[in-house]
């Protein structure tokens, strides 16, 4: 993991097309910015961690199609 230090108004770049701007420092909370293209999903991680389970809940879901339909 790389570990960086930033301070109000700097920024971090990754890649040519993510930048992580620190907008404001206030007590243990630091608020950012995310500038990415449409096409790059963002999420806070227990945001994404509630979609990976869902999704793997529901590929793992299976059902008796027969029952279904009307016999």
């Amino acid at each position: 993991m790389l570990v960086l230090k930033r301070k109000t108004k700097e920024a971090i770049r990754i890649g040519e097309d993510v930048e992580i701007s620190i907008l404001a420092i206030e007590g243990d909370q630091v608020k950012i910015g995310i500038s990415a293209p449409k096409s790059v999903e963002i999420h806070r991680k227990e945001i994404y961690d509630s979609i990976q389970k869902q999704n793997s809940e529901a590929a793992s879901l299976t059902i008796d199609i027969t029952t279904l339909f009307d016999k």
